[in-house]
């Protein structure tokens, strides 16, 4: 496995400023985004599809830094109704479109989440059980077999005109697909094309363990993101893991978002990746740095090493 770096972290810096501090750090692979909920701050995707220039002068950069593209990330929600839905389903769309003209074969998103019925206008995350009330059977139903799975059906369709080869799907809260069995429900409809971009700092707070998640998964591991998250201690035994509260509440919160080692020792990453590399997956590791207890150069610092001390090669 190699060592890759969500550039969403070092958004404050110019594209190329941004390669040469990975560089410094010993990273040579960029997850980078191109629409979603995320500005984008490396790549003007449309910018890119256009100018036939500046996909080379982007690919030169990186190839003169021994660097290479681990993915393109359009996290978002494309099965939102409204007008974020389908500005996140066009981001989706040009996604695939430059990745295919960048040689890139990975595209990291989410599954999106639906409304729980035709008409509404939120998206409504259904995660207690059917038995009561009665109507969320109905509402689950409506969303994977009306919403979910036609539209991943078609994407599946239109990213293989593209020679894309993999979706790797974050197990993110307020998604249709946050776990193993949500994962293999849209796999089993759509094809092995989906997989997970397994991130065990959602799972972990969320109550799962990654490790036997990754046992689980086996060859639907389609990514890694090297997040780590803490469990707050004096917190969690009062209010439980549920959490609502801002990000930047960080003293308040029930479990917080922390840089790698932070949260779950060395020991414990050690394992993680020797299980992940058993089950097959030798590719890319992504480090998403989102530690607001530290600066951001001490998180990267902190997690770059840590990541790299416990990826198993």
């Amino acid at each position: 496995m190699k060592l890759s770096f969500c550039t969403d972290s070092l958004g404050h810096l110019p594209f190329e400023a941004m390669l040469d501090r990975l560089g410094e750090l010993g990273v040579f692979g960029v997850e980078m985004t191109t629409g979603g909920w995320s500005s984008a701050p490396h790549l003007d995707t449309v910018a890119l599809l256009q100018d036939a220039g500046k996909r080379r002068r982007l690919l030169a950069a990186l190839e003169s830094r021994g660097m290479k593209i681990a993915a393109l990330n359009v996290s978002g929600n494309p099965l939102e109704p409204g007008v974020l839905g389908e500005k996140h389903r066009h981001d989706t769309d040009n996604t695939l479109a430059l990745a295919a003209s960048l040689g890139v074969k990975k595209i990291v998103m989410m599954s999106g989440l639906p409304p729980a019925a035709p008409g509404d206008s939120i998206p409504n995350w259904i995660t207690y059980t059917v038995s009561w009330p009665p109507t969320l059977k109905n509402c689950l139903d409506y969303q994977w077999n009306e919403v979910a799975i036609p539209y991943w059906q078609r994407l599946v369709d239109k990213a293989q005109a593209f020679g894309i080869e993999k979706f790797a799907l974050e197990n993110f809260s307020s998604m249709l697909v946050w776990n193993p069995d949500t994962l293999f429900r849209l796999r089993d409809a759509v094809g092995p094309m989906v997989g997970l971009n397994l991130d065990p700092s959602h799972l972990i707070w969320m109550g799962a363990d990654p490790i036997a998640v990754a046992r689980r998964l086996g060859d639907a591991i389609h990514h890694v993101h090297g997040k780590d998250v803490r469990l707050e201690r004096g917190i969690v035994a009062v209010n439980g893991l549920l959490e609502t509260r801002p990000v930047e509440q960080v003293a308040e919160r029930a479990w917080n978002y922390v840089a790698v080692g932070c949260g779950q020792d060395l020991q414990w990453w050690k394992e993680f990746f020797s299980v992940v590399r058993m089950m097959g997956y030798n590719d890319w590791v992504s480090l998403e740095m989102e530690d607001l207890t530290m600066s951001v150069d001490a998180g990267i610092n902190t997690s770059v090493e840590a990541l790299q001390r416990c990826i198993s090669q």
